[in-house]
């Protein structure tokens, strides 16, 4: 069966070029560009390339993006006293806590310090009430993006059965309310699976869509899909391969090789659910300036 490739890349191109014309309007309401706020806590080398990304994006559409970057030895208090004194500064409209956190660092306490109106990730608890109410404010990027990639490629999830590997506070759980709400690019049956599920290829085999978000390499076969199932792959992880110049290369949750071989459409890692994650982590900026502007 031959796919079609979803092309994150190609998305988000369309929705960043949406985002710069939004700003141009924002502009005009605030006499001044959107802006967006990043904290970075210690040295990870992913999240590092994580962050520039969303820096460089951000320029890209016009909106002012600040980096506060902090030593991995920094308290819990220390990063809460940034956020509060962004919390007050109303030429801030979005703040982002770059995910994953020193271990002594307890995140959960510090999303929720966020002012929900400038939570552009989503995991304010808030926010997250919102959406699993079907009424969300902000939708988690990696989720929004999901369902962008949807709904731009002619799969809209309405009907269909949606299966989920994965059950992180991040991707798993919103995108279950997400593609389950009553509301566009929604009413999907939804089953949210996880590494301890029973007769987990079973249940693969029931789907007209999957999402992988297990952060295990390759976890999905071909063996595990029906034939016209939608993939899309979540994962990101380094594997050893000496043969290349960096040493390693990045491959995500699906076995591309062999589930390619059924789906009528795939997403690739990278250059897959990665760009459409920044994309809508901009959209959420935009709107949070807007709610601004309303609110003043």
């Amino acid at each position: 069966m031959s796919y079609r490739l979803l092309d994150g890349r190609k998305l988000s191109a369309q929705i960043l070029s949406e985002v710069t014309l939004g700003v141009s309007d924002v502009k005009v309401m605030l006499g001044r560009s959107p802006s967006l706020s990043l904290i970075s806590v210690g040295d990870d080398p992913s999240s590092t390339v994580y962050v520039r990304n969303k820096e460089r994006t951000a320029a890209s559409v016009g909106i002012l993006a600040q980096t506060f970057r902090l030593p991995s030895k920094s308290t819990e208090i220390e990063v809460k006293a940034i956020i509060k004194q962004l919390n007050s500064d109303s030429s801030c409209h979005g703040i982002i806590v770059q995910l994953p956190l020193p271990k002594h660092i307890a995140a959960g306490s510090v999303l929720s310090s966020i002012d929900p109106f400038k939570d552009v990730d989503g995991l304010h608890p808030l926010n997250m009430g919102f959406l699993a109410s079907g009424n969300p404010r902000f939708i988690p990027a990696t989720p929004g993006g999901i369902r962008q990639m949807l709904l731009r490629t002619n799969n809209a999830p309405s009907g269909k059965h949606v299966v989920i590997i994965g059950r992180s506070d991040i991707v798993g759980r919103p995108l279950f309310q997400l593609l389950s709400a009553k509301i566009e690019g929604g009413d999907a049956t939804v089953t949210l699976c996880h590494s301890l599920t029973r007769e987990l290829p079973e249940i693969c085999r029931l789907a007209d869509v999957i999402i992988v978000a297990i952060g295990k390499p390759n976890f999905l076969t071909g063996d595990m899909v029906s034939d016209g199932v939608v993939a899309i792959d979540v994962g990101i992880n380094r594997v050893n391969a000496p043969e290349v110049k960096r040493g390693y290369r990045l491959v995500g949750d699906i076995d591309f090789a062999t589930v390619s071989e059924k789906a009528s459409a795939i997403s690739k890692v990278p250059g897959g659910v990665g760009p459409m994650t920044v994309a809508m982590l901009l959209s959420n900026t935009l709107e949070a300036a807007k709610m601004s502007y309303q609110g003043s």
